[in-house]
């Protein structure tokens, strides 16, 4: 996938660089070839020096690119519905993961006062420092009356909760393993050093982990792809999706996020897997360009997601598009109601496109999928 990208600043190439660096000595700890999970979670979360960690906006048209919750409060007024039964029935908390720029959750919170069915606490886990200043200006500015529902946590609770947890593109940047299935056998995508000092792919032969992995996420249908197939396995997800919902003890979980259900993931026409980066609202699948100034992320598997949640106790609903999980939870009415109160002809026009590209297929309708958990 050739794009064309515009070229970073001088201040943002000495960033890059100052992560590059730190790239650079784990792949000679490593013996030369870096595993792409671990190289992947440096470029994502390296303190103070990975995308996620440092201060450069990320999120909407002054980013590098737009989330759901960044379109407007559509998005948020129908998930508000589809929320608010699980709150109304045994009140208790949300607990919002990766909350971005703060945009649903204020939004959600004030749709949530509309319908009567505020949550106890609104809690946001988040570790970026400059983040939560974000996501605190955000609620303070939208909704300052209820701030005091509003409190950020560095991990998930550690006593028992219930309520709602939602996760919107979250899992997408949860750190993957790539692999290369050739005629050969198997082999992992790793992170090398060429010679002139540049990062470079390298395959090695995948170990008896990742092996593990690929062979159970494939299951029969590796009998059928193509060679060569490059795609990616998740590990972590497993362990993480554990981790966050230990201590939910009555509740719903929200995952909403762009991926494959239905055994579609590793389809053999996706022979080159759905590694994707982001920079300024251009997508591309250079993953070792610019470390530390462009978004890593690869679409989610919600076969395996299910599965994770069924053995931490979870029950699955059936996985739905984001477009029939809209329309299911009220974007008729939400749509007239914004309609009616919008201030003129601009901002019906811009409520339209919102619902558009939220909704149609080709754009986050039916690329984006919800995934709903409940204990």
């Amino acid at each position: 996938m050739r794009v064309e990208l515009p070229e970073p600043s001088a201040e943002e190439r000495a960033h890059s660089a100052r992560l590059l660096a730190l790239i650079r000595a784990e792949i000679a700890a490593a013996g030369g070839a870096l595993d792409f999970a671990r190289y992947m979670e440096l470029a994502l979360y390296a303190p103070g020096l990975g995308y996620y960690s440092a201060g450069a906006t990320k999120f909407g048209a002054a980013g590098d690119f737009v989330t759901a919750p960044e379109l407007g409060a559509v998005f948020a007024r129908c998930l508000a519905r589809a929320v608010a039964p699980t709150l109304l029935d045994g009140g208790g908390d949300v607990l919002e993961l990766g909350p971005g720029s703060g945009a649903l959750a204020a939004d959600l919170l004030l749709e949530l006062e509309r319908l009567d069915a505020l949550p106890r606490r609104y809690r946001l886990l988040e570790r970026s420092a400059d983040l939560r200043q974000r996501q605190r200006q955000r609620v303070m500015r939208h909704c300052p009356h209820l701030q005091v529902r509003v409190e950020w946590l560095d991990a998930p609770p550690p006593g028992a909760w219930r309520g709602v947890l939602v996760a919107n593109e979250v899992i997408d940047a949860l750190p993957v393993r790539l692999f290369a299935l050739r005629d050969e056998g198997l082999f992992a995508r790793v992170v090398g050093i060429a010679a002139d000092g540049r990062l470079e792919w390298r395959e090695i032969r995948a170990d008896a982990a990742l092996g593990d992995s690929v062979s159970h996420a494939l299951g029969a249908a590796a009998a059928s792809l193509p060679t060569p197939y490059r795609s990616e396995v998740r590990p972590m997800l497993a362990p993480w999706l554990a981790a966050v919902t230990r201590t939910l003890a009555r509740g719903s979980a929200f995952f909403i996020d762009y991926g494959y259900a239905g055994g579609a993931f590793y389809a053999p026409q996706r022979r080159d897997g759905t590694l994707r980066c982001h920079f300024r609202h251009r997508a591309h699948d250079d993953a070792l360009l610019w470390p530390g100034l462009q978004d890593i992320t690869a679409w989610v598997d919600f076969d395996a997601l299910g599965a994770a949640g069924a053995a931490c106790g979870l029950v699955a609903e059936p996985f739905v598009s984001q477009a029939q999980f809209l329309i299911a939870h009220g974007l008729e009415a939400v749509f007239a109601a914004a309609y009616a109160e919008a201030a003129d002809e601009g901002a019906r026009y811009r409520l339209a496109q919102q619902v558009k590209q939220l909704t149609l297929p080709g754009q986050m309708g039916d690329a984006f999928g919800v995934a709903v958990l409940r204990r």
